[in-house]
C-alpha cells in the first residue's frame, strides 16, 4: 500500500496526541464505564501510549510489529496493554477497517495469535449495521485512529473477575443512548468537536 498522507495540515504533537487520548480514556472509557477493566491498568500506570508518525500502511505495519514484540516480551506488571496511536495514517475509517486485516496478518507473522489481540478505535468508527451518526458508534470512537494491543491472558483474568462480561456491550449501548450526542459533545475531550 502507498504511504498516502491524508492527515491534517498541522498535525498535533506527540504530547497533544497522548494528552487527548488520556483524557478520552479517563472521561469516556473509564468515566462512562465503557470498559470496566480499564481503570485498574490506568491507575497502575500499565498502559503504554505510543504515537506512530507513520503516514501509511507499510510504516504503520512496522511500528505495529515492534510494539507487538515489545508487549510480548515485557512483564505485564510493567506494560499490560498498549495503545498504538497513529494520527497521520488511516484517517478514513474504511481504509482503517481494511488495514485491520493487515494488522491481524502482522500478529500471525509474529506467532502471537492467542497471546495478543488487536482492538480497534477510530474517530469515525462505525459498526456494520449502524448509521454514521448513531450514538452507539461512540463506544469505539477515539480522538485519533489507534490500535489497542491487549494480552489474551489479561482479558481472560478480567472476564473471570467480571461474571457479566457478556453484557458489557449492551450496557454500553444503553449508557450512550441515555447520554445522547449532546451529552457526548459536552465531555471536555469531545472527539466530535475537535475532529469536525
Amino acid at each position: 500500500m502507498s504511504e498516502l498522507n491524508t492527515a491534517p495540515l498541522t498535525p498535533p504533537s506527540d504530547d497533544e496526541v497522548i494528552s487527548r487520548t488520556q483524557a478520552w480514556l479517563e472521561q469516556a472509557v473509564i468515566g462512562l464505564n465503557l470498559c470496566p477493566f480499564a481503570k485498574s491498568v490506568h491507575v497502575k500506570k500499565q498502559i503504554r501510549y505510543v504515537v506512530s508518525r507513520a503516514a501509511g500502511w507499510n510504516t504503520l505495519s512496522e511500528d505495529l510489529h515492534d510494539e507487538l514484540l515489545l508487549l510480548d516480551k515485557t512483564d505485564p506488571d510493567v506494560i499490560d496493554t498498549t495503545l498504538l496511536i497513529h494520527p497521520l495514517a488511516l484517517q478514513d475509517f474504511h481504509e482503517y477497517n481494511d488495514f485491520l486485516v493487515q494488522a491481524d496478518r502482522v500478529l500471525e507473522q509474529n506467532n502471537l495469535e492467542g497471546i495478543i489481540q488487536i482492538a480497534s478505535f477510530h474517530p469515525y468508527y462505525q459498526f456494520a449495521d449502524a448509521q454514521a451518526d448513531d450514538i452507539e458508534n461512540y463506544s469505539n470512537r477515539s480522538p485519533f485512529p489507534m490500535l489497542h494491543l491487549l494480552r489474551e491472558s489479561s482479558i481472560d483474568r478480567a472476564v473471570a473477575a467480571f461474571p457479566e462480561a457478556s453484557a458489557i456491550f449492551e450496557k454500553n449501548m444503553d449508557t450512550l443512548r441515555n447520554l445522547g450526542l449532546s451529552g457526548w459533545n459536552s465531555l471536555p475531550f469531545s472527539v466530535s468537536k475537535k475532529q469536525r
